[in-house]
């Protein structure tokens, strides 16, 4: 999910090496031996127990996940009849977990294996922007990382946002330091990825997010690049018109879906149009308001659905990680249940899965905490002292 990587610990063994022991062979080199040493038959036999234990597990899972949805959707008709849920609205086990054999190597190489699904294509930023240009004319705007973050400074202090709130989001979802075109999988050591999620910027923000809130909020945004044109002469409002344009033709596209999440999902994630789309997250101008909008709409969605609180930062992550109706219902929720409901609550089984934080956390207290936490220890990072300072 949106912005969360763990870094490799590598073993020094220079001390054994130095005193003559031999090193232990690296993981690639063990399974390559593995690999190596089992025969046609032994390997079709080996991964016919793996994908029998896998589809058993897969059943199970299915279940579960099935069970956990069909209990989301009786909370949100609750929620919309002003109801609050009771403990039996939530699954109250854990997820089911793998514990089968592992994969076979193959010793014919690497390789498709028949019987298991294979994971969709997921676009990177090469691809976000070659489909803006191709599909829609559109070329982002793209400054430095303190201009960027000056300006998402700027947008989130018009829009009500507080320093606090900018701060620990961009904090937990990019390790502190992570920049305004930065994708989960893909960092700096890393730049050849792969991507685990399309999610773009300070607040990781999801394709699926940038067509709908064009297309809910596209109006406002076009009025607010027509009057900064209005403040450009030469080159930089030739430039300025030829965005609006091509913004005008993405917004209405974006209009031209049929407005539901599931709709604006599967186009924000395999069509090249969707993927174009995506692309004003980097822009100077747009990419500030689509990430501010989206943080402003989970506000205006807490209010409207009878929270007077002020959200805190790990508060308003728990809306941005989890979506709005999730993160509100564990906002929401009875301190005591806290500690029995298990995060698998708030999430799709995939976003789950790819979201250490959620599995680690197991419950609701524990996410909470380990937001708060990681908000406290990455605040404290260059890249999140630089946004404090954009304010």
């Amino acid at each position: 999910m949106r912005g969360m990587r763990r870094r490799l610990l590598g073993l020094c063994l220079t001390g054994l090496i130095a005193a003559g022991t031999p090193a232990a062979p690296s993981p690639a080199q063990s399974s390559f031996k593995l690999a190596a040493a089992l025969t046609p038959a032994e390997y079709r036999e080996k991964l016919a127990q793996y994908l029998h234990a896998r589809r058993a597990y897969e059943q199970e899972a299915e279940r579960y996940w099935n069970t956990v949805t069909k209990k989301r959707i009786a909370r949100r008709v609750k929620h919309r009849k002003h109801e609050r849920p009771a403990l039996t609205d939530y699954v109250l086990s854990q997820p089911p977990v793998y514990r089968g054999p592992r994969r076979p190597i193959n010793p014919a190489g690497p390789g498709p294996v028949p019987g298991e699904k294979r994971r969709p294509y997921i676009p990177v930023v090469a691809d976000f922007l070659k489909s803006a240009a191709k599909e829609f004319g559109f070329v982002p705007q793209q400054v430095s990382e303190i201009a960027f973050k000056r300006a998402y400074a700027k947008a989130a202090r018009e829009a009500g946002l507080t320093r606090d709130q900018i701060v620990g989001i961009y904090a937990f979802e990019t390790d502190g330091h992570g920049t305004y075109d930065e994708q989960p999988g893909i960092t700096r050591r890393r730049p050849h990825g792969p991507a685990i999620s399309p999610a773009l910027g300070y607040n990781q923000l999801l394709s699926t997010n940038t067509l709908s809130l064009i297309a809910d909020h596209g109006n406002h945004m076009l009025a607010a690049l027509r009057q900064k044109a209005k403040t450009l002469s030469g080159a930089l409002r030739s430039t300025m018109e030829r965005k609006i344009e091509a913004f005008k033709r993405m917004l209405a596209f974006s209009r031209s879906i049929r407005p539901r999440w599931s709709e604006y999902d599967v186009v924000a994630k395999t069509t090249p149009r969707g993927w174009g789309v995506h692309a004003a997250v980097l822009d100077r101008d747009l990419g500030p308001m689509l990430q501010v909008q989206n943080l402003v709409d989970s506000l205006r969605f807490a209010r409207a659905n009878g929270y007077t609180g002020s959200l805190s930062a790990a508060e308003l992550e728990l809306m941005n990680l989890t979506g709005d109706g999730n993160g509100l219902d564990m906002v929401m929720m009875p301190q005591a249940w806290r500690a029995r409901v298990p995060t698998a609550n708030f999430f799709q089984q995939r976003g789950y899965e790819r979201n250490p934080v959620a599995r680690r956390a197991g419950v609701v207290t524990g996410l909470l905490k380990e937001i708060n936490d990681t908000i406290d220890h990455r605040s404290r990072a260059s890249g999140a002292k630089d946004m404090a300072a954009a304010f």
